[in-house]
């Protein structure tokens, strides 16, 4: 096979006889096609010399284009990032799966499309890729049911199955605090139970300022509560852009790189399967989208200017379907797994950028 360097200085020899010609028969003068050849030789000469110290053209484009599996794209490390495509996830019905033993429901599988898997490198995490990616890391997530369904996510991903199942009790004990380690990597794992923007708000700017350091990740999310027991979203915006300014407060007063943050959006809402009257009244889809209006319009999220990264609960547990619940509120494992694999992958590339 002629390699691609021959094939180029074909090309090249072939441009440097032939245009000349071409050009003399349109009648330039003599000069002019000497003056024209002349020009092709020296950039081909200049061009056979630099060859040897410039990346190939295709190399050139991947690196834009194809960034290597686990590393954030170089258009990432350019402003152009592949975070907003993290939460393009499909669904489908687990292969080989029957009843998942929840009132008859099938379980279910997420995957990115490979496509997209592979031009920003989105990947599942190992345990030992996890474990590596915090080592030395406190994960400190705070809020209501939904929170504490993703600290057990990322349990089950850190420990072996024997510590998770043990540690699942302790961690749903009602209305109660939770710590975890991972002694071998250094990592603490710190549920916070938050289920008011107002507990959310003191943990900012009363708890966290005065503790000896910070988390290095830290995830929060509320609303249930607030939708169920209050039902104003107007209320739910106010204090929202108190936790939103309490954030920025933290950040900015920080000496260091400030922790990776992440808001937990609320998930969908499937009415008729609420398991209360009174959720069944309050917890309906206007409402839901009332609150999830509040959270794109009081500079909560990046995008609008805040200190919070999406993790987009409601658009995974809508894509899972209502299969995917038994109270039309909380969701199978799959989704928590899914949000916390987004989760991790946006940290691969937020490090990257940091870097």
């Amino acid at each position: 096979m002629v390699s691609a360097a021959a094939q180029a200085g074909v090309v090249a020899a072939c441009v440097v006889l032939f245009v000349p010609m071409g050009l003399a028969g349109w009648h330039l003068s003599r000069n002019k096609v000497l003056f024209f050849s002349g020009a092709l030789f020296i950039s081909l000469a200049v061009g056979v010399h630099l060859s040897p110290y410039l990346p190939s053209l295709p190399h050139l484009a991947s690196s834009f284009l194809l960034p290597h599996p686990g590393a954030a794209s170089a258009s990432a490390s350019s402003g152009s990032s592949c975070v907003p495509f993290l939460h393009r996830v499909s669904w489908s019905d687990a292969a080989g799966a029957g009843d998942d033993g929840s009132r008859g429901r099938k379980a279910r599988a997420w995957s990115w499309p490979p496509s997209l898997a592979s031009a920003c490198g989105f990947a599942r995490l190992s345990r030992d890729d996890a474990s590596l990616l915090l080592n030395g890391s406190w994960v400190m997530v705070a809020g209501d049911s939904q929170a504490r369904l993703l600290v057990l996510a990322l349990l089950r991903l850190l420990l072996d199955p024997a510590a998770a199942a043990a540690a699942e009790p302790e961690l749903f004990r009602r209305h109660s605090d939770y710590r975890a380690a991972v002694p071998a990597r250094g990592i603490s794992v710190d549920f916070v139970w938050a289920p008011f923007e107002s507990n959310l708000t003191r943990l900012l700017r009363e708890d966290l300022r005065l503790a000896p350091r910070l988390p290095d990740v830290l995830v929060l999310g509320s609303g249930l509560w607030h939708m169920l027991h209050v039902t104003d979203a107007a209320s739910y915006g106010d204090s929202l852009a108190s936790v939103a300014g309490a954030a920025k407060s933290l950040r900015s007063q920080l000496p260091v790189p400030p922790p990776h943050m992440f808001w937990l959006g609320l998930p969908h809402l499937v009415n008729h399967m609420l398991n209360t009257d009174a959720k069944r009244a309050h917890m309906n889809g206007t409402m839901l989208h009332a609150y999830d209006r509040e959270v794109d319009r009081r500079g909560v999220l990046r995008g609008d200017g805040g200190p919070f990264l999406l993790l987009d609960v409601g658009k995974l547990t809508q894509g899972c379907g209502q299969q995917c619940t038994a109270d039309g509120m909380h969701y199978d494992g799959d989704v928590y797994d899914a949000v916390m694999h987004i989760m991790l992958n946006a940290l691969v590339i937020e490090s990257q950028q940091r870097i």
